[in-house]
């Protein structure tokens, strides 16, 4: 992680600073094309997996809106980003009076990141709404994402979009939308991003200097990172490929070998500064296990469908349990493991 912007992948550039975007071009259209229209939604929903750009679309979009203010005689198109332009310049550097980022802050005594967007980073937009523009500009929120906002924060939102105030606008990021509460889905325009596809994932990859994996190791890459720039990011600087690697070995071995390597795995995803890699395992167990639901549903194991689905929950249930009372990490990974090693469906 960037230790001047949390969140950041190592690899990987800043939203704002961004000024390449693949894979979405029909997406960029069609806000541009809305905006011009004059009867532009107050609030898009940008949907889609993590890591496939929707940060990236959203401030070239507000970057877009805020230098052509008037819709009317804005571009049909977003262009690239002038990262020495007046608004882009405020944009990156945070100081933008016109642009709010909202995401989870940074613990003060701990220095990490927080689990969730509290209700005091929402209280954040109601005093931006309140103060005057000087430019008379539109005034933009980012939420990236909206599935990390707590209870109290989901409803502090959902009043402001309510009731939203003149020449506002919400670009609400969200990796899972069925997270959301309905009533916050409802009032936003949704605007669904596909992973992207392989020419696509290859030219942002080269974008960030990533010219080349080795030789016979692209198309390993490709399927693995399945469309996402983040999870290319996370198997090649952090170690991603190995986890999936002990992961199927644990899976695959038995008797005191499998507790060996179960310990193995705990305790390399257990170590300080382990917190992107251990997501990424959280991930891929998740879409391990779903998967397997759906091909034995598929099949017409119904039984064993069912089983995958009920573990899949007991899984995201501990996980939950673990992070919000602040558990050992190392045990509940073996507690994972351990209920996955039950008789495979």
């Amino acid at each position: 992680m960037s230790e001047d912007r949390p969140g950041l992948l190592d690899g990987a550039i800043w939203p704002a600073e961004n000024t390449k975007l693949f894979g979405h071009e029909e997406a960029e259209d069609f806000l541009a094309q809305f905006y011009r229209s004059g009867k532009g939604h107050h609030a898009i929903l940008i949907e889609g997996p993590e890591g496939i750009g929707k940060a990236t679309l959203a401030f070239r979009f507000a970057n877009h809106v805020l230098s052509h203010p008037d819709p009317a005689s804005a571009p049909l198109r977003i262009g690239d980003p002038d990262l020495n332009s007046a608004v882009s310049r405020q944009i990156t550097a945070g100081a933008s009076h016109n642009l709010l980022h909202l995401s989870r802050p940074v613990d003060e005594k701990t220095g990490k990141v927080k689990s969730a967007i509290t209700v005091d980073e929402v209280r954040r937009a109601g005093k931006f709404f309140s103060q005057t523009s000087g430019t008379g500009n539109w005034r933009i929120v980012i939420i990236d994402p909206a599935d990390d906002m707590n209870r109290n924060a989901a409803n502090a939102i959902l009043k402001i979009l309510e009731e939203p105030p003149k020449r506002a606008m919400f670009l609400v990021l969200s990796h899972a939308p069925g997270k959301l509460l309905p009533t916050i889905r409802s009032r936003c325009l949704p605007l669904k991003l596909a992973p992207l596809d392989d020419q696509a994932l290859v030219s942002a990859l080269a974008h960030l200097g990533i010219q080349s994996v080795g030789q016979g190791e692209e198309q390993a890459l490709l399927s693995a990172a399945k469309g996402s720039v983040g999870e290319a990011l996370k198997l090649l600087n952090y170690g991603g490929g190995d986890i999936i690697e002990a992961y199927n070995a644990v899976l695959s071995s038995e008797g005191p070998a499998a507790r060996k390597a179960m310990h193995r795995l705990a305790d390399a995803l257990s170590g300080k500064e382990s917190d992107t890699i251990f997501d990424f395992f959280v991930s891929h167990v998740g879409d391990d296990v779903m998967n397997r639901a759906r091909i034995a549903a598929g099949e017409g194991r119904i039984a064993a469908a069912e089983r995958l689905a009920r573990l899949y929950s007991d899984i995201t249930e501990k996980l939950t349990v673990s992070d919000a009372y602040n558990l050992d990490r190392k045990q509940t990974i073996m507690e994972v493991l351990s209920d996955i090693k039950q008789p495979r469906a």
